[in-house]
Formats: structure tokens, C-alpha cells, sequence
């Protein structure tokens, strides 16, 4: 029997790589959040322009979201970016 499930090679030909992937990163209003952000994508896509980083407070304030486009080159890459940014203290959810 295999590991993988029946759905993981229909949703890896989802993408064809390299492409642009769109990622939104959503935390606390906090000076630091934009910085910590740009360090992780900078690991997996180090041709990342951070000047191109949009960033959105909430109505209220305490949030923000940012949202960095990177070229993605494999599953794997998005994979252990997701895994590092959801596992940041300043990140709350990554979409």
C-alpha cells in the first residue's frame, strides 16, 4: 500500500514550474512581522523582490496581511515555505 494518497499527484499537476505563486501571510500588527516574513521567503526564493510585498492593516488595526508572489520551482519548496511561516511566532495564518 502506498503513502500517498490517490489526491496528491492530481493536486501536485495543479502548478507547472516554475510559476508565480501568490502567497497571503496574515499576523499581528507588528513592526517585525514584515521583516521576519521577508527573511523566510528570501530561503526559498532568493530572487524575491521585497519591494513587491503588499501589505494590508485590518479595519481595526491589530491585524495585517501580506502578500508576497514568488516564483515557485516545486512542491516541495512551497511545502517547507508554508511549513517555516506557519511555524513563525508573528505569523498567524498563511493562505
Amino acid at each position: 500500500m502506498s503513502d500517498v494518497s490517490p489526491a496528491a499527484p492530481a493536486a501536485a499537476a495543479l502548478f507547472e514550474f516554475p510559476c508565480a505563486f501568490p502567497l497571503k501571510i496574515m499576523g499581528r500588527a507588528d513592526a517585525a512581522l514584515a521583516q521576519a516574513v521577508l527573511d523566510v521567503v528570501l530561503r526559498y526564493d532568493a530572487a524575491f523582490d521585497g519591494a513587491t510585498m503588499e501589505m494590508r492593516a485590518s479595519s481595526g488595526g491589530k491585524y495585517v496581511s501580506l502578500t508576497c508572489t514568488i516564483t515557485a520551482t516545486s512542491r516541495p519548496q512551497l511545502d517547507a515555505l508554508y511549513r517555516e511561516l506557519t511555524a513563525h511566532p508573528l505569523v498567524k495564518v498563511v493562505l
